[in-house]
Parts: structure tokens; C-alpha cells; sequence
């Protein structure tokens, strides 16, 4: 008895996992999508070529960088659109604070002073942070950009507070001195 040849069917093909490849740049460094800025390097979503090794050792770990694929490219675009519109927000916020602070035009501040109206101390960013909160304006001390401290009691105009994203607005300072004040 002869045995039949059975026809052989093909084998299945195996599915081979696609490893996500670092892509070589022209000069041989190693291409990636940035997710920050980073300094000297470039802007967030820029494909930026650098060594192999700051890639692998700083970029690629701190999360300052992603291998260039499909996926990774949508999700840097959806996260700059949450960038964006939460920068958006912020200036919207820092805009209502502006407009507060020229509806209350002047804050007054008591300080120890000698007779003459010099001030034992001197009057500054902090000082006028407190007062700025005392009624319920969220400005932080590095907002405000005094030329010189204040040393002497009086009306100061026109105070600068820098907001951020080049919004800016300007208050007026009334230093007094505390003996005045408890009178």
C-alpha cells in the first residue's frame, strides 16, 4: 500500500511585532519629536536630530522626546491643542485681574517713618503684594517692577505690575506712616 501524498497547506504566517525603530537623520544622529522645549535643542513638536547617546540618555527618559511614529505624533498634536487652550485661559484670567486692578486704582500701605517721612525701612514688592491681596488681587512680588525701593512716605503713581504674556496694568501707592494712621 503506497500512502497518498497529503498537498501541504501553507504554514501560518507568524505576526511579527513591529519594534518602534529610532529613525537615523542624515549627518547619523538619531531623529525625534520633541514633547517640551528644550533649550539648544528646539521647540515642542519639532523633529530635531541629535546624538544617539543624549537621546538615549536624556531625552528619551525624562520624556522631553518621543521616537517619531503615527500614534506618537497625534497625541503631541492633541496635547498641544490642551496647551494651547490652557495658555488661553491663563490670559483670560490675567486679563479679569488687570481690569480689577484699575477698578481699585490705589492702595495704601503704613510703614514706621521718622518725623520727616523718611521710612526706618523701605517699601517694596512683598509690601505691596500684601496690600494688593488685602483686597483679594492675586499678583505675586516678582509681577511688580519697582525702579528703586520706597524710602520716603507719599503718593507713588503708576506703579507697574507685569502680569505675564505682556499684559500689564498700573496701580498707585500711598506709603503713610503708621503713627498717622493709629491716630
Amino acid at each position: 500500500m503506497a500512502k497518498a501524498k497529503q498537498p501541504q497547506l501553507p504554514k501560518p504566517k507568524k505576526k511579527l511585532r513591529k519594534r518602534n525603530q529610532v529613525q537615523k537623520g542624515k549627518n547619523g544622529g538619531t531623529l525625534l519629536v520633541l514633547v517640551e522645549d528644550v533649550l539648544h535643542v528646539g521647540r515642542q513638536g519639532d523633529l530635531v536630530e541629535v546624538r544617539p547617546g543624549y537621546a538615549r540618555n536624556y531625552l528619551l527618559p525624562q520624556g522631553l522626546a518621543t521616537i517619531p511614529t503615527a500614534h506618537n505624533l497625534q497625541q503631541l498634536e492633541r496635547y498641544k491643542i490642551r496647551v494651547t487652550q490652557m495658555k488661553e485661559a491663563r490670559i483670560a484670567d490675567l486679563k479679569a485681574i488687570a481690569e480689577q486692578i484699575i477698578r481699585t486704582r490705589s492702595v495704601t500701605i503704613e510703614s514706621h517713618a521718622n518725623e520727616n517721612g523718611h521710612l526706618y525701612g523701605s517699601v517694596g514688592a512683598v509690601e505691596i503684594t500684601k496690600a494688593l491681596r488685602g483686597k483679594n488681587l492675586l499678583v505675586e512680588a516678582d509681577m511688580i517692577r519697582l525702579e528703586t525701593p520706597i524710602k520716603e512716605c507719599g503718593i507713588y503713581s503708576s506703579i507697574r505690575i507685569a502680569l505675564g504674556f505682556d499684559i500689564e496694568s498700573n496701580i498707585e501707592v500711598v506709603v503713610i506712616p503708621e503713627t498717622a494712621a493709629r491716630r
